[in-house]
């Protein structure tokens, strides 16, 4: 299997964005172009079951990882100089970076799970992700997420649209596990942050790895603190 890709910009360096849950490689649309401002080549990914990439119901975490890096290895032969990964696409980088198959020079989660159950109900869960497809149109948006711009919007109705809850049910029922970052990482938290919490934060720290809370923010925390999340990564944004 092989992702569908978005790449801009042509720098000798590659930046790797690996989106959310219900999200799409357009989920980081007013982020590529600080990164290509910044001379970087910008690989953004569709996740299995997400945007223009192919589905497939049996899939676990690890096995997202692998079709990551192998879709990485034929797009670029250079090690990434950061990659970035939001809610599941920061578990998938986790577990990515944990095989040794990805090795970013900096890595950065945002406001994501490090573990996974596995071994959920399949029809249960993939009832739920119908039900909430339902929650994602461009009506409902605009009315119950006042943060988000007309292109957020559109941008996320449009991933909702193209959302496969078989593929993402799989995910949920296969193999669970957990994939600590490694110390250096830097974690970008909602606070408080359904995925990231106090105690969970300390222990992150007390591991090497590097936790920055922004009060207030939405679980995607670009899109409801964009300025406040550029400014807590000096080392990426500059």
């Amino acid at each position: 299997m092989r992702l569908h890709h978005e790449i801009q910009g042509s720098g000798p360096r590659t930046a790797v964005l690996l989106h959310g849950m219900m999200g799409s490689a357009e989920s980081w649309w007013r982020i590529t172009p600080l990164l290509t401002g910044r001379g970087l080549r910008v690989i953004a990914l569709d996740l299995p079951g997400h945007g223009l990439s192919p589905r497939h119901p049996a899939l676990s975490v690890e096995d997202v990882a692998a079709v990551v890096t192998d879709t990485l290895a034929v797009e670029s032969a250079t090690r990434p100089a950061v990659a970035i990964g939001h809610s599941f696409g920061g578990l998938v980088l986790a577990a990515a970076v944990a095989s040794g198959r990805l090795d970013p020079e900096r890595t950065v989660f945002v406001d994501g799970p490090f573990s996974a159950r596995g071994g959920w109900d399949r029809d249960e869960v993939q009832a739920e992700y119908e039900q909430e497809r339902t929650q994602r149109t461009y009506a409902v948006l605009r009315a119950t997420r006042p943060h988000y711009s007309e292109r957020d919007c559109q941008v996320e109705a449009r991933a909702a649209d193209r959302f496969d809850p078989v593929t993402a049910a799989g995910f949920a029922a296969g193999s669970g596990g957990h994939w600590a970052p490694r110390p250096g990482s830097i974690v970008v938290r909602a606070d408080p942050s359904q995925y990231v919490d106090g105690a969970a934060a300390a222990e992150l720290r007390d591991a090497g790895v590097q936790v920055r809370s922004i009060a207030g923010a939405a679980h995607a925390v670009w899109y409801s603190h964009f300025d406040e999340f550029i400014a807590a990564l000096p080392e990426v944004f500059g």
